[in-house]
C-alpha cells in the first residue's frame, strides 16, 4: 500500500473545553448541599428532590444515576 500524505484535518471551531478547567471538581459544601436541597423543596420539585437525596446518600456520580430503574431501588 503506497504510503499518501494527507492534507491534515483540521477543526472549523474551537473545542468546547477550550480555557475550562477540566477534571475532578471539588465536593459540594454542606451549605451548597442545604441550599439546593431548600430550592428543590420550595419549588415542589419531587423527582429531582429525590435523585437529588439519592445520589448525595449513595455517593453516585450523574451518569450512573440516571442509569437508574425504580426496580433498582424500590423492592416491593
Amino acid at each position: 500500500m503506497p504510503n499518501t500524505n494527507l492534507p491534515a484535518i483540521r477543526a472549523c471551531r474551537p473545542a468546547w473545553n477550550k480555557g475550562r478547567i477540566v477534571g475532578q471538581k471539588r465536593p459540594l459544601a454542606p451549605k451548597h448541599v442545604w441550599a439546593i436541597w431548600v430550592r428543590l423543596e420550595i419549588g415542589q420539585k419531587i423527582r429531582e428532590l429525590a435523585l437529588f437525596n439519592l445520589a448525595i446518600d449513595s455517593k453516585l456520580r450523574g451518569c450512573d444515576l440516571v442509569k437508574l430503574r425504580v426496580a433498582d431501588v424500590y423492592a416491593a
